[in-house]
């Protein structure tokens, strides 16, 4: 129909004429009362929120000669985050002449790695940023 025949119904109702799907060819509209339209909509807006799952993430700063001890300690650590849903961010930093040997900080996140991949996987492999080398773990799937 018409809008102008839309528009005269829905004043007789003393109600409003809403637009639902402007996409449409031709758009479609509703007659009902805009206000009560508004409130239902956040009201499946919030309800939808609550739903969602916010993903953490966490990050453990190590250099890249780090202790036996501080390692077992560190990966104590990730593990417990890592079983709690979170995704952790492992970041080496390099001070000074450190720079010069990145290569251990690789090793350092690669054993890390190895004994995490039972109950992690891999988000984003070991990169260098600056004077900084990080990987991304995530837990794993369980299907």
């Amino acid at each position: 129909m018409s809008s102008e025949s839309a528009l005269e119904i829905a004043r007789e109702k003393d109600l409003d004429l809403v637009m639902v799907a402007p996409g449409a060819n031709p758009p479609v509209c509703k007659i009902l009362d805009y206000g009560k339209y508004r409130f239902e909509m956040a009201k499946k807006e919030k309800e939808a929120k609550k739903k969602q799952k916010v993903i953490e993430v966490k990050e453990i700063r190590i250099t890249p000669n780090i202790e036996e001890h501080d390692f077992s300690f560190k990966l104590k650590n990730i593990r417990k985050f890592i079983l709690d849903g979170a995704k952790v961010k492992i970041t080496v930093r390099f001070r000074g002449r450190e720079l010069n040997n990145t290569k251990a900080g690789q090793v350092v996140l690669e054993k890390f790695i190895q004994n995490l991949e039972d109950i992690s996987g891999v988000e984003k492999k070991p990169m260098l940023e600056g004077k900084n080398m990080f990987t991304i773990l995530s837990p794993k799937k369980d299907k």
